[in-house]
């Protein structure tokens, strides 16, 4: 006799059977609701870009324990550290030429761990390095960031210098993960520090993502007026939702294996 599946299980299996169509159209109920909830619950929607600072900062602070208590960067993808610390760099130059603030506090302390990181991927546990799994090359992200950033940036009037710096931070925030998810779709086994710091990544981006739609919502598009004319608007909210969607489809999976009780990751062909 079969044992009762638990209600989630059940619900998993359900969702797998349906077909893509049926599966995005629950994504977006799904991410609606979200924002529903958030809107209700909290009252200053900056926060919640705090919030997804915050997580962040958590994420990076879950992989340093793992170098230090693992002595391995497995499954890590340099690349990727290395491209998080190029735009929080630049967004952290123009924070201080722009605007000076908590998110400037924030990004620093961030800056600082993820230099950390990569210090210890290159230097320290170089032999456990994954080299030929990372195998993105930077100026096939950065090059598109930069030239995007050329032609379409804030139309404020700050410098052009540091406007166009600012635009190239956003759009390289935005696609920053790439060469992670593409070690992990290599390995298709994910351990779980990794996982977990993937996963802080995704839930980052989806509170970031949160904190620009319904700001716009809150200001009935007036923001996007106050962002400047022309495309940047636009591309700001486009960026946000790139990144939640880039990731989304990993953290499905993350959530779907930690109610199942597995401690490693294993992800089917097609995911990331």
């Amino acid at each position: 006799m079969k044992a009762p599946r638990r209600p989630i299980q059940a619900a998993a299996t359900w969702l797998r059977r349906q077909p893509p169509k049926v599966k995005a159209f629950l994504a977006v109920i799904s991410g609606m609701a979200a924002l529903v909830l958030l809107r209700a619950i909290v009252h200053d929607h900056d926060n919640l870009f705090v919030a997804a600072e915050a997580v962040h900062s958590i994420g990076i602070a879950v992989l340093i324990y793992k170098l230090m208590k693992e002595k391995t960067c497995a499954g890590l993808s340099l690349k990727s550290q290395e491209l998080t610390a190029i735009f929080l760099a630049v967004r952290l130059y123009c924070s201080f030429v722009m605007e000076y603030d908590i998110h400037t506090v924030l990004d620093l302390a961030t800056l600082a761990t993820t230099l950390w990181v990569v210090y210890m991927i290159r230097f320290n546990l170089r032999s456990s390095y994954m080299e030929d799994k990372d195998n993105i090359a930077l100026y096939y992200v950065v090059v598109p960031c930069a030239v995007i950033a050329l032609v379409v940036h804030p139309s404020t009037s700050h410098h052009v210098v540091n406007r166009i710096a600012w635009a190239f931070c956003v759009y390289l925030e935005a696609v920053s993960v790439l060469p992670q998810l593409r070690v992990m779709q290599n390995t298709k086994i994910v351990e779980p520090f990794t996982a977990h710091y993937v996963f802080a990544l995704g839930v980052a981006r989806f509170l970031s993502c949160a904190h620009w739609v319904l700001q716009v919502l809150d200001t009935r598009g007036h923001l996007l007026v106050a962002l400047g004319y022309g495309l940047w608007p636009s591309m700001v909210l486009i960026s946000e939702i790139v990144q939640t969607f880039i990731l989304a489809d990993f953290c499905y999976y993350y959530v779907k294996s930690v109610f199942g009780g597995q401690l490693v990751l294993r992800l089917p062909s097609g995911v990331v």
